[in-house]
């Protein structure tokens, strides 16, 4: 009798009608909202860096297939989600040049030198962000006022706090932070918009609310503690959340399915992780802003985060069959 070969794909093993295409277009939906107000904000130079970015990771997903004589991908949504989530991650000033730097380290660096898609270990937009912060930190964060016909720029909030402190916040708007009238990168500019695309993916249940509440919880509690300490020098939890890229992380990143944890209590733990790390980078780090690194930190853990869920199940299924 022939042996029956049976064809194991990547995990997650998760039984669902949804194909990828279906999952990623949708994502890809849920970020127009947030996409539509950085280009109405920040005008034809929010659309170029869009369209540059997408464009260039269908590209390199594209060459990246021919090269590595894969299947084509380049049109399974895949590349799409990553070149908007890149460019929500950086300001409409940005160079084109850097941004095509960008999608190529998230698509050939992050995603496919490690398998392509489902084996990536880091989330490849992220990598491409906190890679061009670092190689690119004067033009990564030189942010665009709203409105602005001469491409003037200026401070986002949390880089005010950081630099000037308090003080120099007086002026805050707290409406202005939650419609997206504010400097900031792309994705850092309407958390209203934002709010409904995650929406959306709640509809469609590709996410869960563990790791987005988990994260913005802990978070928020970590810089409200020292806000209740001394409230001139620190931020309120509300200004935390209405600015940088937390909505943006919470919902649309830390959530990759590839990158977090399967079970409910890793999740917890994930969300929990990337919140405080968020929170101690904006406080006392050498960076404004702390998502990205947060995020990428406890991608890191996810395979340990994982293994444990892992083994503690098997130590429960031999207890059961050894007392059976």
């Amino acid at each position: 009798m022939e042996p029956v070969k049976l064809k194991v794909s990547y995990a997650p093993f998760v039984r669902s009608k949804d194909s990828i295409e279906s999952v990623m277009y949708n994502v890809a939906l849920a970020l127009f909202p947030a996409t539509a107000m950085s280009v109405y904000y920040f005008g034809i130079p929010a659309l170029l860096v869009t369209i540059t970015a997408i464009a260039s990771s269908v590209g390199f997903e594209w060459l990246t297939d021919k090269i590595r004589k894969k299947p084509d991908s380049c049109l399974d949504g895949s590349a799409i989600v990553t070149g908007l989530l890149l460019a929500l991650n950086v300001p409409s000033s940005l160079p084109l040049w850097m941004v095509v730097v960008g999608a190529f380290v998230a698509i050939v660096v992050t995603k496919h030198l490690f398998g392509g898609l489902g084996f990536n270990i880091f989330n490849p937009a992220l990598v491409a962000r906190v890679f061009l912060l670092i190689s690119f930190p004067v033009a990564m964060t030189s942010w665009a006022v709203p409105f602005a016909v001469d491409m003037q720029t200026a401070a986002s909030p949390l880089g005010i706090l950081k630099t000037d402190g308090m003080a120099a916040l007086s002026n805050f708007s707290y409406m202005d932070a939650l419609l997206g009238k504010t400097g900031g990168s792309l994705g850092e500019t309407s958390v209203l918009a934002l709010l409904f695309g995650a929406a959306w993916l709640f509809y469609k249940r590709y996410i869960t609310i563990s790791i987005p509440l988990s994260f913005i919880a802990s978070t928020l509690a970590f810089t409200g503690i020292f806000y209740l300490i001394d409230p001139t020098t620190y931020a309120s939890p509300l200004f935390h959340f209405l600015t940088g890229g937390l909505v943006l992380g919470a919902f649309f990143m830390a959530t990759d399915m590839v990158t977090s944890p399967l079970s409910l209590r890793g999740q917890l733990l994930f969300g929990i992780g990337c919140g405080l790390l968020t929170a101690v980078i904006r406080l006392w780090g050498g960076y404004p802003e702390g998502v990205s690194f947060a995020i990428l930190i406890m991608n890191s853990l996810v395979p340990l985060l994982d293994k444990w869920d892992l083994d503690e199940i098997k130590a429960k299924k031999q207890k059961s069959l050894t007392t059976a």
